[in-house]
């Protein structure tokens, strides 16, 4: 047989793939840049899951009569990643974790099946309305989905998906109304519907779902295992997992304390209370994002980390129409950019918390001091809008394999697909590492981002001994709050967060110490032929894929850069 039917035959199953996810998933379809799905939310119904079911099981059939031994390494990747997500897939269709356990999955749809429309200009803004309009009248039905799958929540997923519909509500209300092209009279009707269905499924929430609260929050040992497996490909268990982070923990507070006299006090929590006298003046503090992130630009060029590309990062107020309803929802600061360059603008606006006009001096203080430099550093712009999520971002955007492609889109809830976790969240907790290594973190900073490695490990623990069914959501988050330094709403939010997507918290820690072990192991391999930039591109260029299938694929290679 010709090389050319074996490739085929992937392509086209790959064709179908991305098809079956995209009408799975029609608002992270948006997000991803796929125009075909924006007028479109999910079909949770039975007839929708059970259709679903179908086309992944005929999907994995034929994913085993597939000649992969003839694709290259990025078509094998390509299968690989896809059979896992299917099979993540039908877990979480069988099981009550997700579409018949959890409200806030719904709630979070409908409302960035909305604000996914207007965030970018990415198509004509008619089109977008229109779209919007569909959508908003879909969600009657949409939400009578819940009463019909969902019969007993968590408490705390209650309560999540009742905040989100005030964000919703908002927006329905002061939000969309104020957009261009929404006040026509079949938007108007249209926003009527969206409000009066989500005021039935608020009061629907609150009095009938809240009175049957379900106690566990775990997915089960089985999906935690599936999704370490075949979402991030890690050789380690649950087990092991924990064994380890909890080791990295052990270390890496003793050394924080031992630190702590270097800047004259005698507790990691009093070194953190330094951060906040380093914070911008009220005047200065919009300008300090662009003027940090143009200083770390400059400096990631002169010490030649990596290929910085020219897709720039504008650091925005966040806009008016959505001001309202962003407390309530789960509003990135940054969100990726559409994976699709058409959907994609020159300039990707990061959306900054804004420092409004406040009614005392105590309370701009307060503010600034929250948004104390560090975060503005560490979180703002090395993590999120610079070498970090964005950069990678940019490389990934082209990848030879289209899953790398897409796979760490942020969606409404969460990526595009589990495999793009190690390296998306793996590489901006490395590249954290790496700008301190290059001189740009002052001491404190340095502390504080080795508090933040205490909070990865502390995220790998939590996630493996809730899913497990060993934690509950009180006793993660007081484990946050003594082994991680977090604030009891911190606490007990990233506690919830962590309790609906099994296998996402631990990504961090993972990731992240995978890519310094390849970078260790090629700098053997390599040796004076390595280049810390050549390595760096080459990493980068697999795209948002596991990193333990990106270090199998570049040790194989073994050249020089």
């Amino acid at each position: 047989m010709s090389v050319e039917k074996p490739v085929a035959a992937a392509t086209q199953w790959l064709d179908r793939f991305f098809d079956h996810s995209y009408r799975s998933n029609p608002v992270g379809a948006t997000f991803v840049g796929e125009r075909g799905w924006d007028h479109r939310l999910p079909d949770y119904s039975e007839r929708g899951r059970e259709g679903a079911r179908s086309v992944i099981d005929s999907l994995l059939a034929e994913s085993s009569a597939l000649d992969v031994a003839s694709l290259s390494v990025a078509e094998r990747h390509d299968v690989c990643l896809a059979t896992g997500a299917l099979r993540i897939q039908m877990s979480e269709m069988k099981g009550r974790h997700f579409q018949r356990g959890n409200p806030s999955l719904y709630t979070g749809e409908a409302a960035f099946g909305l604000i996914s429309l207007f965030l970018t200009d990415f198509a004509p803004l008619a089109e977008r309305v229109e779209a919007s309009v569909e959508r908003m009248n879909a969600l009657p039905a949409f939400f009578a989905q819940v009463k019909a799958n969902v019969d007993a929540a968590p408490a705390a997923w209650t309560d999540r998906a009742i905040r989100e519909t005030d964000g919703l509500l908002a927006l329905l209300a002061d939000g969309l109304p104020s957009l261009a092209g929404m006040s026509e009279a079949t938007a108007l009707r249209a926003i009527e519907v969206a409000r009066e269905a989500t005021v039935d499924f608020r009061r629907y929430l609150e009095l009938e779902l809240a009175a049957h609260p379900r106690g566990d929050v775990a997915a089960g040992e089985e999906a935690l295992a599936l999704n370490l497996a075949e979402g991030h490909f890690l050789a380690e268990g649950a087990a092991e997992i924990e064994r380890y982070a909890r080791a990295e923990l052990v270390e890496v507070k003793a050394d924080l304390v031992t630190r702590a006299k270097e800047f004259g006090v005698n507790t990691p929590a009093e070194v953190l209370a330094l951060l906040k006298e380093h914070c911008a003046t009220a005047n200065q503090y919009e300008g300090q994002y662009q003027r940090v992130w143009e200083e770390s630009r400059t400096l990631a060029d002169s010490k030649g980390l990596l290929s910085w590309p020219d897709f720039p990062v504008r650091y925005v107020a966040r806009p008016a129409w959505v001001k309202s309803a962003a407390p309530h929802l789960y509003f990135l600061f940054y969100r990726s950019p559409a994976a699709v360059p058409s959907a994609r603008p020159p300039i990707h606006e990061y959306l900054i918390p804004t420092l409004d006009a406040t009614p005392t001096a105590d309370s701009q203080r307060a503010f600034l001091e929250a948004h104390n430099d560090s975060v503005i550093k560490l979180n703002h712009v090395v993590h999120h809008g610079g070498i970090g999520h964005h950069v990678q971002n940019f490389h990934a955007f082209r990848a030879a394999s289209r899953i790398g492609r897409m796979a760490a889109v942020d969606c409404a809830s969460r990526i595009a697909l589990l495999c793009g976790g190690t390296m998306a969240e793996g590489w901006a907790c490395y590249a954290t590492d790496l700008m301190g290594e290059a001189g740009f973190l002052t001491p404190l900073e340095r502390y504080a981002e080795r508090q933040g490695r205490a909070r990865m490990c502390a995220r790998a623990i939590v996630d493996v001994k809730v899913h497990r069914g060993e934690w509950t959501l009180d006793q993660a988050a007081r484990f946050y709050e003594e082994d991680a330094l977090m604030p009891r709403a911190a606490a007990m939010s990233e506690a919830v967060k962590n309790s609906m997507f099994p296998a996402t918290a631990v990504m961090y820690l993972m990731g992240r110490d995978a890519i310094h072990r390849l970078r260790s192991e090629m700098q053997r391999l390599q040796g004076r032929e390595f280049s810390l930039k050549g390595f760096h591109d080459e990493f980068l260029s697999y795209g948002s894929i596991p990193v333990r299938l990106i270090a199998a694929a570049m040790k194989e290679r073994r050249r020089p850069f």
